[in-house]
């Protein structure tokens, strides 16, 4: 069949070069060129208009830098590794973290802006509404340009990236993961977070949003507990007992498990198992033993049908207690269950104790909750715990005030997607660049709290106001970068309070967190939520400095921000105390010349520019220390030729 497509572009192109020959002039051969490569380019994928935004813009005369807010600053244990909260625009932020995570995340966990239409997010300041005809193509190109950036901070040989989103833009989304990530193995998940449904006129009401997974190299999934994520058959939750007649494989087709096991109806006690006949032979013909009822695998309407094994692993099953007699029904048939084998191998393997045998050699088991089998977890997930009321905005309302805040995660939703790719990486590093109400930092906080791990996390989120609030502070004459302005934004009156409640165990009032986490504790034992975290975080706001300064060096503006840039890169403290940065001979003299300071140094960065004596790279080298890393700011000093 002929590529329509292909012959049109081959009689534009064939008409471009007939247009060459007419006009040779360079700006026309110039233009030219330029329409043909736009012709030739790949058209098979997501085509959109892309835009550029106001960070771009300022990214070209400026540099981002962060500075610390020390008035925001837990320290619960100060061994413990530090996490980041960083305030400012997400592009400016991975702008920076490229610089000290190129790499090295194990996750990213992010939940952009669904694109609704409905105020739920901005592009250059604007609220991008249903109206706006470049309304996708502008979701699609914010996406675009930050998704590109996430892909350098993962690990490229084993790390995830998880995406929540919604029908808005689900299509788009997998089509712009597919090409930005062609390595990858992708696949979404359906995540039941709203049983109740939503109201919407003249449509299904919605229930369910989707959450694609990016795994890149080696990275998989962690098996989970069978009565945990995708298992929605709550009817088989504990049970060990299975009916032992296979009803739908036919006699005719499976004879060699069609027999005789022969019973004490008294007893209700298997004493022997005969073997297979012809299966032309009736069930009358089969061998009798007086006393003893002969049991054979039938369906309710009389059909025959096969036993789940042949009689040599059936008397196998029987010996070890896997194998029972139930009861008779009222139409005489007589009823047998086993243990099915997966069981049998967790109980041969010691995962599951059992309490001995019954006087008729049956296994004493009943249920096992307290130990589930564990499996591949499925692509949809329906849990109570999912639902972002109970344990989303219900949750979120018991630490912040009475601000409000659109479509929180329920906090195991996130929990749970996490766990699947860091369970087994204790010292993980999780990143989320659209922090919102900071349930990432929560939910790695609540999964070290259940096995001990030291797992990082960095929020990035802006400190944007809602519609609402933005048209009141407008009204009462206050403007962006007011004071009263910015206590307002999201960061400030959401993300933030609810990092440091959670991880205090108060709520806003300073009272004491009531309840308990629905995950259990390394003790097993619930963890209340009173007891918060031993969870260690800074706050950090981005902030821009000119790329070429005119009344000062560049690189003395960008020393007063090297600080940030070690203690994010290494999660950790620069304190002056056993983390020391040194900028200067004022500081070789404060610090490494000074015996009581020196003493309890264990870490070190230096400026490279400084010029040591002997002694002083001597009792240097004696500390093992690192020259500040080229990496974060080189390129841009060698710009401004310094």
């Amino acid at each position: 069949m002929a590529n329509i497509t292909k012959q049109k572009r081959d009689q534009m192109i064939a008409f471009l070069e007939k247009l060459k020959k007419e006009h040779s002039d360079d700006a026309s051969v110039r233009a030219f060129n330029e329409i043909e490569n736009h012709i030739k380019d790949k058209k098979f994928g997501l085509v959109f208009e892309e835009h550029t935004e106001e960070v771009d813009e300022l990214l070209k005369e400026n540099i981002p830098v962060l500075c610390e807010d020390r008035q925001r600053r837990i320290c619960k244990k100060i061994e413990n590794p530090w996490n980041f909260l960083i305030e400012g625009d997400n592009l400016q932020a991975l702008y920076l973290l490229e610089k000290t995570h190129r790499g090295k995340i194990s996750c990213i966990y992010i939940d952009p802006p669904y694109n609704t239409g409905a105020k739920d997010w901005k592009y250059n300041n604007n609220y991008v509404v249903k109206e706006d005809v470049y309304r996708h193509s502008k979701w699609l190109s914010m996406m675009k340009v930050r998704l590109l950036m996430a892909k350098k901070l993962l690990n490229p040989n084993d790390s995830v990236l998880i995406c929540t989103i919604d029908e808005k833009e689900y299509l788009h989304l997998g089509c712009l993961l597919e090409e930005l990530f062609p390595e990858a193995k992708i696949q979404m998940i359906t995540d039941v977070i709203n049983p109740r449904g939503t109201n919407r006129a003249n449509e299904f009401s919605r229930v369910d949003e989707y959450v694609y997974i990016c795994r890149i190299g080696k990275a998989s999934v962690v098996k989970t507990e069978d009565n945990m994520l995708g298992n929605t058959d709550e009817s088989r939750k504990g049970r060990v007992w299975d009916s032992y007649n296979r009803t739908n494989n036919l006699r005719y087709n499976h004879n060699n498990q069609f027999y005789p096991i022969y019973i004490d109806e008294e007893k209700k006690q298997i004493i022997k198992v005969g073997e297979p006949l012809d299966v032309n032979c009736g069930q009358d013909e089969f061998p009798k033993y007086e006393g003893l009822t002969a049991v054979f695998p039938v369906r309710k309407n009389g059909e025959e049908s096969s036993w789940r094994a042949v009689p040599k692993t059936t008397r196998e099953w029987i010996e070890k207690g896997y194998v029972r007699v139930v009861g008779q029904e009222k139409s005489g048939r007589w009823l047998l269950n086993y243990i099915p084998s997966g069981l049998q191998k967790r109980i041969e393997e010691g995962e599951i104790v059992v309490g001995g045998k019954t006087e008729d050699g049956v296994l004493d088991l009943k249920r096992i909750d307290s130990v589930p089998k564990v499996v591949n977890p499925k692509t949809v997930w329906n849990l109570k715990r999912h639902n972002a009321t109970d344990y989303g905005i219900n949750l979120l309302n018991q630490i912040l005030d009475a601000r409000s805040f659109s479509y929180p995660k329920s906090l195991y939703s996130v929990f749970d997607a996490i766990s699947f790719f860091v369970k087994d990486k204790p010292e993980a590093i999780v990143l989320d660049f659209f922090a919102g109400s900071g349930t990432t930092q929560h939910a790695v906080n609540l999964l070290n709290k259940t096995d001990g791990g030291n797992r990082k996390c960095i929020m990035v989120t802006n400190n944007e106001c809602s519609a609402k609030e933005e048209k009141q502070l407008v009204k009462a004459g206050y403007k962006k970068g007011d004071a009263e302005w910015e206590a307002y934004g999201i960061a400030h009156m959401v993300t933030w309070p609810r990092t440091r409640g959670s991880i205090e165990g108060i709520d806003f009032q300073g009272k004491k967190l009531k309840g308990e986490y629905l995950v259990n504790g390394i003790d097993g034992k619930p963890i209340k939520m009173s007891e918060g975290f031993d969870c260690n975080i800074k706050y950090l706001k981005c902030d821009w400095t000119p790329r070429k300064p005119k009344d000062y060096l560049l690189s003395n503006a960008l020393c007063l921000h090297i600080k940030e840039m070690i203690e994010l890169q290494n999660a950790l403290e620069i304190d002056g105390k056993e983390n020391v940065l040194i900028l200067n001979k004022d500081d070789i003299n404060k610090y490494i010349m000074d015996d009581s300071k020196y003493s309890s140094i264990r870490r070190i960065w230096l400026n490279q520019n400084i010029i040591l004596n002997a002694e002083e790279l001597e009792l240097l080298r004696n500390k093992g220390f690192k020259y500040i890393p080229r990496e974060f700011f080189g390129q841009e000093l060698r710009e401004a030729a310094e």
